[in-house]
């Protein structure tokens, strides 16, 4: 873990000691009423529009800023992304810099937040022993809650990025087939069971060849950063169609993620120990050297209220890990390729990120705004949030994932 040093002062109003502070400085694409949409980094409650201001500052990756995406950006590799941060850190915090940037700066709430970028291909994984184990008590009550290989790899299936959204946006309940253990056939019709699965994504930035595998330590070289993910799903459909080959169109219908990338570089405090893989002792290819897991606290709110805090740092398998094992066959990833950690929970019950474990299969009720609450109803809306330690000693605020559910149509 990476000792936190002081940082210095941002003359931004309201910026020094927020979540969104110097040493954060999280990456996304906004546009303005009839403006094309181009890359900022938020300070504060300030977006700063880097194309203009690299364009003034005659800065040589200018044009990396003037784009609809990070993808150009992500693409360019740490060491770009390292002088970039450097750049932007100086232009906040000198106050010689003060007029070449305040008038590029405009208030959060005044602009449109975009997609921050161009998914390629979207993996989730299914990373915590908290999260497996108790849908293996729900779901396989006579058996180990475990599967055998489970210990031995990051489980995890492939996503649709076409419905990857940014957050904000409506979510329409899904139709599909439900077939309830009961009937003798299925029927369809609007999911029942919505759910939620608190996650946190990561975004590759510089690709792979194809053959090329990319190890553990490798990690930072390909990943640009972080973004706050909810893995939309429907519990029954997916219940019905996921035997023999795995989630489909229970998952597919969205994925939201943040508006705001968090650059690795921001969660340097936050490494952390992961849990332990003695017992078995995973393979060479996963692992790792050192610090893998990440500090970071989520919370679940519905219809404003928080009903879960589940703790990032009690993942088994490590985004290291995950990577490791995405390309361990030869599978290249490409600059803006996101996968998810799959469902965060902790060993509490308090702890757990989907409504599925809040209520135990809808068998046990959980309590939300005075009322007993199972699955999502329509007009639910549902809020993600995120901190961890920042290189400052505070903490940072990662970008939060909120979505609406509509009904089916």
């Amino acid at each position: 873990m990476t000792t936190t040093t002081p940082r210095p002062s941002s003359w931004v109003e309201g910026a020094t000691g927020s979540g969104f502070d110097v040493d954060h400085l999280p990456y996304g694409v906004f546009a303005r009423s009839g403006e094309r949409p181009r890359v900022a980094v938020r300070i504060g409650d300030q977006v700063l529009d880097l194309s203009v201001v690299a364009a003034a500052d005659m800065v040589d990756t200018h044009a990396l800023f003037d784009q609809p995406t990070l993808n150009p950006f992500m693409a360019a590799g740490p060491e770009v992304w390292a002088s970039t941060r450097a750049w932007i850190t100086g232009l906040l915090t000198g106050e010689a810099e003060r007029d070449l940037v305040e008038p590029a700066l405009a208030h959060v709430d005044s602009v449109t937040m975009r997609l921050p970028f161009t998914v390629g291909d979207y993996v989730d994984f299914y990373a915590s022993e908290h999260h497996a184990s108790n849908v293996g008590r729900m779901f396989r009550p006579d058996q180990e809650p475990l599967l055998p290989n489970w210990k031995n790899l990051p489980v995890g299936y492939h996503g649709r990025s076409g419905t990857v959204v940014v957050s904000g946006t409506d979510v329409v309940r899904p139709c599909g087939q439900r077939k309830a253990p009961t009937q003798d056939r299925p029927t369809y019709g609007p999911s029942q069971r919505l759910d939620i699965e608190a996650e946190l994504g990561f975004v590759v930035g510089v690709p792979s060849a194809m053959g090329e595998r990319v190890g553990t330590a490798d990690f930072a070289r390909h990943t640009f950063g972080v973004v706050g993910l909810n893995d939309w799903s429907a519990r029954d459909i997916q219940a019905w169609e996921y035997v023999p080959l795995g989630p489909f169109l229970g998952k597919s219908f969205a994925t939201s993620v943040s508006a705001w990338v968090t650059p690795l570089a921001a969660l340097d405090a936050a490494w952390t120990d992961l849990p332990g893989q003695e017992n078995p002792e995973v393979l060479d290819y996963l692992k790792v050297d050192g610090p893998a897991g990440l500090d970071i606290a989520v919370e679940v709110v519905l219809d404003g209220e928080v009903v879960a805090r589940p703790p990032y740092r009690t993942m088994y398998w490590s985004p290291a890990q995950m990577l490791a094992h995405t390309t361990v066959n030869g599978a290249s990833v490409r600059t803006g390729d996101l996968w998810g950690s799959g469902t965060v929970s902790g060993p509490e019950p308090g702890e757990r990120g989907s409504l599925l474990e809040l209520s135990w299969g809808g068998q046990e009720p959980f309590t939300a705004g005075g009322r007993e609450r199972t699955f999502l109803e329509d007009g639910d809306e549902v809020t993600l949030r995120y901190t961890a330690p920042g290189t400052g000693g505070g903490r940072i605020s990662l970008g939060e994932v909120t979505g609406r559910i509509l009904p089916a149509t």
